[in-house]
């Protein structure tokens, strides 16, 4: 038996309903019996004729990875979107989606993450005015149809066999890394050609390219033309941590300049607020955390001086004239691809694309080290 939808075959996974027998293994986006698929949905296509609306025109940086991502499209073949953070992944697909929606094709572009989805639909909603950009995720599903579907990488099992081009950020993170039953709901949703978007491609997005599976576009530079920040690292001990920690955030609250905390676990997060709240205005950000949406808006209007945050904010996110510490910088949960993401929170707005980061650590991990090394390599390269 294998379930045509995930794609198991492991006899443990499948049930036996009278005389039917289904998978258990993605009972989670609804039964699917043996040797069937989800039913395709008829969902809305219509042409639109629409020119992406951005407040600042694309660099000429941007116009070259755009117009060959385009012509990757026109001959049907996928790509890999190479580009550091903050250099306008979002704004480089945008004459692509316009492409297909001219066309009458169906376009979704999909994010692991909640928040995103809701500041991409947004941004989407902006650029395209004219159209109805629906964001799908927890708390959004009363409507799943519209010219421009934003929606979570889970939320895909809704469009089986729907989009003609499938736009997929943050591949290489959790939920969908390394998630079988994600990635094939994701591959049966797309009939047409997929992007897949990254600043930190993992093997085997790399294996895809050298095998000419994937088109590679790469971009690194940000549309200010400022180099990515380094961060500085600094090592000690715990109380040597903290105390790095309390001298940088008071120069951050002189300066009147707001940053995001990086800690390795929920409950660091929490005792660190405790503490640090006797003496700033800051806020504990987690997955556990409710009313996620309303802090973030507080905190873009300045009401707390930091957060600090888990790595459920190293992606998506951009706050202007941010600056960004990772405290216990050395710990296992921080790889180089988490480092890089959530360094690259700082100097990404236009009108201020200068900033600091600050590492600290015990040790200066092989990961730290390789973070260093690929920020300065991606200087380089733009």
């Amino acid at each position: 038996m294998k379930c045509l939808r995930c794609g198991n075959t492991d006899p443990v996974y499948f049930y036996q309903d009278q005389d039917v027998w289904y998978c258990r293994k993605c009972i989670a986006f609804g039964r699917v019996n043996v040797n069937e698929l989800p039913p395709r949905k008829q969902y809305q296509r219509k042409r639109h004729t629409c020119h992406p609306q951005l407040k600042y025109p694309l660099t000429p940086a941007q116009k070259k990875a755009s117009d060959e991502l385009r012509r990757n499209l026109a001959l049907k073949q996928d790509s890999l979107v190479f580009a550091c953070c903050g250099a306008g992944k979002t704004e480089i697909v945008m004459e692509a989606i316009a492409d297909y929606l001219a066309m009458g094709k169906k376009v979704g572009f999909a994010i692991s993450r909640r928040q995103v989805v809701l500041e991409i639909a947004e941004r989407m909603q902006e650029a395209f005015p004219s159209l109805s950009v629906i964001a799908v995720c927890e708390g959004y599903t009363d409507i799943v149809d519209g010219d421009l579907i934003i929606c979570t990488m889970h939320q895909l099992y809704r469009y089986h066999q729907t989009f003609d081009l499938l736009i997929m950020d943050e591949v290489d993170a959790f939920p969908y890394r390394g998630n079988a039953i994600l990635k094939a709901i994701a591959m049966h949703a797309c009939v047409g050609e997929k992007i897949y978007l990254t600043a930190t491609p993992d093997d085997e997005m790399r294996k895809e390219v050298s095998a000419h599976h994937l088109n590679m576009v790469e971009l690194f530079q940000r549309p200010h033309g400022y180099p990515l920040i380094v961060p500085e690292v600094k090592r000690g001990y715990s109380w040597m941590q903290i105390t790095y920690l309390l001298l940088f955030l008071t120069s951050q609250r002189k300066a009147k300049i707001q940053t995001l905390v990086f800690v390795p676990t929920i409950r660091i997060a929490h005792r660190l607020t405790r503490f640090l709240s006797l003496k700033y205005a800051c806020c504990a950000f987690t997955s556990k955390t409710e009313n996620k949406e309303k802090i973030i808006k507080e905190f873009h209007e300045g009401a707390y001086e930091f957060l600090v945050a888990t790595t459920v904010l190293e992606r998506g996110i951009t706050i202007k004239g941010i600056y960004v510490v990772i405290l216990f910088a050395d710990h296992p949960v921080f790889n180089e691809a988490s480092l890089i993401q959530m360094i690259g929170r700082v100097g990404r707005s236009i009108e201020m694309p200068t900033g600091k980061g600050l590492f600290l650590c015990k040790r200066k991990t092989k990961d730290i080290t390789q973070c260093i090394t690929s920020l300065r390599k991606m200087n380089e390269g733009g």
